[in-house]
C-alpha cells in the first residue's frame, strides 16, 4: 500500500463528508460507483445505486443544519479501508445539538466508493 492510494481514499471521504456538510446529494454520489452501495446503518437495508442513494440524502436539509464532518486516519487493505469519523450538527425542528461518531468501512472500485457501511452512535446534548 503506497501513500498514494492511502491520499486516494482520503479524497474520497473528504469529498464525501464536504458533500454532508453542504446538504449536496449530488457531491455524496460523486464519490460512488454507479451501482454503489450505501448501509446508513447495521439494522437498516443496504442502498443499492445512484437513485436509492440520492433519495436518502436528499431528505438532510429538512433535518440537519451546522453540519461538520471531520475523519481520522485511512486504514487501507487492498481495494477497502475504514475509517472513524465525528459528525456533528442541529436538529433542525427541535434546536438539539447532536454528536454522532462511528467508522466508516469502504470497497474502491476504479477509485470510486463501490460499498460504503456506516456504524455510528448518536449523542443528543442539550442546548
Amino acid at each position: 500500500m503506497t501513500d498514494d492510494t492511502r491520499d486516494r481514499y482520503s479524497a474520497l471521504i473528504a469529498r464525501f463528508g464536504k458533500g454532508w456538510e453542504k446538504e449536496d446529494a449530488e457531491q455524496i454520489l460523486s464519490v460512488f460507483t454507479p451501482d454503489g452501495v450505501f448501509a446508513p446503518s447495521p439494522f437498516d437495508p443496504p442502498l443499492s445505486g445512484h437513485d436509492a442513494i440520492r433519495a436518502y440524502w436528499q431528505d438532510l436539509p429538512k433535518e440537519q443544519a451546522e453540519i461538520s464532518f471531520r475523519f481520522g486516519e485511512i486504514f487501507v487493505a487492498g481495494p477497502w479501508f475504514a475509517t472513524e469519523f465525528r459528525c456533528t450538527f442541529r436538529r433542525r425542528r427541535t434546536g438539539e445539538p447532536v454528536d454522532l461518531r462511528g467508522s466508516l468501512f469502504c470497497e474502491t472500485e476504479n477509485d470510486l466508493l463501490s460499498e460504503v457501511r456506516m456504524y455510528w452512535h448518536r449523542v443528543v446534548t442539550t442546548p
